[in-house]
């Protein structure tokens, strides 16, 4: 199990303490803070050099934490989100109760709710949703594994999560949907 690897208290002090993580999503390998915590979605955002409004995903653990941020969840967006194999990242209006940075330049959030038993608990724990973005550059390829993260990264975060490092095999990003003015999905990538 994964908290035989990592100190699941010393993280979570690291999260509250404002600090960012190096850390397996569901998908890729990401770093992540507290969402709600402006100074360290800014910090994410400096790290990576993300312009203004883009690249960061909402983590949530359960539909309800994703509904507790979004409650005019679309029922064909909660469908999908139940349905979908893999994990799916939705692009929401109106979320709110999150750090200013994590908004698009539109005003809309991208929410997903994580399929790994390490997040889940971590969020559950935590109490607030987490950020995630790639572990790169803005405008780099995503690490596939761990081993394929930068040192620019691994050195700018404060705890380097333990679990999932020795996995092997090659992550993707998630599929991101929205809907268009006519109700209608659309998949912005699959």
């Amino acid at each position: 199990m994964f908290l035989l690897r990592d100190d699941i208290q010393e993280i979570l002090q690291t999260l509250r303490q404002g600090g960012l993580l190096c850390m397996p999503t569901d998908t890729i390998w990401g770093i992540g803070c507290d969402a709600t915590d402006t100074e360290a979605v800014r910090r994410v955002a400096q790290l990576k050099s993300l312009p203004p409004g883009g690249g960061m995903v909402v983590l949530t653990d359960h539909l309800g934490g994703l509904k507790s941020l979004y409650p005019n969840l679309h029922p064909r967006l909660e469908t999908l989100l139940t349905v979908h194999a893999r994990p799916l990242t939705v692009i929401c209006p109106g979320v709110q109760g999150l750090a200013p940075d994590v908004y698009a330049t539109d005003g809309t959030v991208a929410l997903r709710i994580a399929h790994d038993p390490f997040i889940q608990e971590l969020i559950k724990t935590l109490g607030h949703p987490l950020l995630a973005t790639a572990a790169c550059r803005a405008g780099a390829p995503p690490p596939a594994t761990f081993g394929h993260i930068g040192s620019d990264m691994l050195g700018g975060v404060d705890y380097v999560v333990k679990y999932r490092q020795d996995d092997r095999n090659p992550q993707q990003p998630s599929p991101i949907a929205r809907l268009d003015k006519h109700l209608e999905l659309e998949f912005l990538r699959e």
